[in-house]
């Protein structure tokens, strides 16, 4: 999880449709991201695979479940990081001015490049960028918290203006987003093979990955919220000039900067974890039997995927060229379908078939599944017909390809959990 490249890209956009009930929404989503939580911990250590959701789905339900399970993650792996990746352009803007979708391929061409290190590297490079970025975090809360203009109960009356109030369902919409601001957190299941203990360590990466960027994101969230001089211009939230109004443009650069690097440290990260999803459908000879091969080839020298962290890179490089909103709209869904998955896999967790020793189970179950599945159902039905529709044609073609080739195939999608 890294929390300012959610702050920086992501916030400011749900700023503009939800004005000063953004802290609320994302409060509420990291309230259901406990729950969700839960079921990644459970499922995580029951069925600790780098396939994380679509093998924890197709182990405990069925093959074909499991299948739809990938797409969706697929679907997020391929789009969450130049959504990201587009970002920097917003604040290297200080010094030098580039088009958004050029930043964005050329941040996504050189992560992939560092992607393809060993992981004990990476974990030293994007721990330094993210002690940047907390400072970066930082800043902007103290400043906002210093120059707060209004009364803090705007945070649980929102609007625009401070009195034209915003309805409830406008705020339960937002959380597609709101989930995807926090969404980090269920990624470490995807690191699971590569853990010491996972029965003990997945759990405690999960919950403390989610505390920890929930309290990162939301302070700042709510210091913009009662800092902004003029809750006009919450539609258009620049925290660059924000920075600069609180301080002085030397400041403002600087962390302008720190969150350029944020930006890359997150996009890094996330090519890491996406390459070990691509990977992990390769050595369970989800293609055709040349790309399986390609897909599970393992670097000698640093112990990475390398094919398929190039494949996932140079994709979304690609992908960088496609309007942000519409890349945007699709996350959310595909972030929620993600989650009500697990969250309904986990309720067949407790079948005799899967009484293993040694697995982290939730408390509160079947209460909290059950629950988290009604909340996601009712969050995907709030969102737009257009999003909606996008991923069912996705999904659509991805049935297609389930039952004209892997279906009728004994030796195609074998789902395997490492030893």
């Amino acid at each position: 999880m890294t929390p300012a490249s959610s702050l920086f890209v992501l916030v400011p956009p749900l700023f503009a449709q939800l004005g000063t009930g953004t802290a609320l929404a994302i409060a509420l989503a990291v309230l259901l991201c406990v729950g969700i939580a839960f079921c990644y911990s459970e499922l995580g250590t029951l069925v600790p695979s780098a396939g994380g959701e679509y093998a924890m789905v197709t182990m405990v339900l069925n093959r074909f479940a499991g299948w739809i399970t990938f797409v969706l993650s697929f679907i997020v792996i391929l789009v969450v990081p130049p959504i990201i990746a587009i970002g920097v352009a917003d604040y290297v803007g200080a010094i030098v001015h580039v088009d958004p979708s050029v930043a964005g391929a050329v941040v996504m061409l050189a992560s992939t490049v560092i992607g393809l290190l060993n992981l004990r590297s990476n974990a030293w490079l994007t721990g330094v960028f993210l002690a940047i970025e907390v400072v970066a975090i930082v800043v902007v809360s103290v400043l906002g918290f210093s120059h707060v203009s209004r009364s803090a109960a705007v945070l649980v009356r929102p609007s625009f203006d401070g009195v034209n109030a915003i309805g409830l369902t406008a705020v339960i919409a937002g959380l597609a987003v709101a989930l995807f601001v926090v969404q980090g957190f269920s990624t470490a299941v995807y690191l699971a093979e590569e853990m010491r203990e996972p029965h003990k360590t997945v759990s405690r990466t999960v919950f403390w990955t989610l505390g920890i960027s929930a309290l990162v994101i939301l302070v700042p969230v709510v210091a913009i919220t009662l800092g902004l001089p003029d809750l006009g211009s919450l539609g258009s939230v620049d925290i660059t000039a924000l920075v600069v109004g609180w301080s002085n443009s030397t400041f403002g650069t600087i962390i302008s900067l720190c969150i350029a690097a944020a930006i890359v440290n997150a996009v890094i990260v996330m090519v890491i974890q996406n390459s070990r999803v691509l990977f992990a459908s390769g050595h369970d000879q989800a293609w055709p039997a040349p790309v399986n091969r390609l897909l599970s080839v393992v670097s000698e020298r640093f112990g990475s995927p390398w094919v398929a962290t190039l494949v996932v890179g140079l994709s979304e490089a690609v992908l960088c060229f496609v309007p942000v909103e519409t890349l945007s709209g699709v996350t959310g869904v595909a972030v929620v379908a993600l989650y009500l998955a697990v969250a309904a896999t986990v309720l067949g967790a407790r079948r005799a078939a899967h009484r293993k020793p040694r697995v982290w189970r939730m408390p509160g179950w079947p209460v909290v599944p059950v629950v988290v599945v009604l909340a996601l159902a009712y969050v995907l039905v709030e969102q737009s017909a257009l999003d909606l529709g996008i991923t069912a044609a996705v999904l659509l073609v991805s049935g297609l390809y389930w039952f004209g080739y892997l279906r009728r195939r004994d030796d195609r999608w074998l789902v395997t959990v490492p030893a």
